[in-house]
């Protein structure tokens, strides 16, 4: 499966451009060309985690610090950090900027993706955290900026879901 370093670049750029200092990360096949450009960046920090959860606990801090911070991860991970984006995140009021690689979707070819991929955006409206799906470039640096944006306004979580037509190339 071939991901496209080329949208993996415009996302990144959008990052750049909102004045992410930090990032946290655990790998994904889908990330992997960001994670790269993060850890090659020297302006900006690439924490890699063993855990999702992890991320929300280091965007938390960043946000105390007065730094812009950003999490990859993919959709399943997503569930994993639902505890402390609840517990944390919502009750403390933190702005996150969560990429999910929204895997299990429309064109899915990984048997085990699938179940995910139904239950992403309903946990995303359960937890009542606004959602945009990136499907195409030309979109991504106004949607990043904008989800960025509201979630500092808001000081709320707020996922962009990165998709398959996006990420990939076929």
């Amino acid at each position: 499966m071939p991901v496209s370093v080329t949208h993996s670049r415009l996302i990144y750029d959008a990052l750049k451009a909102c004045d992410i200092k930090i990032i946290s990360a655990l790998p994904e096949t889908w990330l992997v060309h960001l994670i790269r450009m993060a850890d090659d960046d020297p302006e900006v920090t690439l924490v890699r985690v063993a855990k999702e959860e992890e991320a929300i606990g280091i965007s938390a801090g960043a946000h105390l610090a007065g730094v812009n911070s950003a999490l990859l991860m993919q959709n399943h991970g997503f569930f994993a950090a639902i505890n402390p984006i609840v517990s944390l995140a919502q009750l403390y009021k933190i702005p996150l900027l969560m990429l999910i690689s929204y895997r299990g979707s429309f064109g899915e070819r990984d048997p085990w993706q699938t179940q995910g991929g139904l239950a992403t955006e309903p946990l995303l409206r359960a937890l009542n955290i606004p959602t945009t799906q990136l499907r195409h470039p030309e979109d991504v640096p106004r949607c990043i900026k904008e989800a960025q944006a509201l979630a500092l306004a808001s000081l709320h979580p707020v996922a962009v879901l990165l998709s398959r037509e996006l990420m990939w190339e076929d």
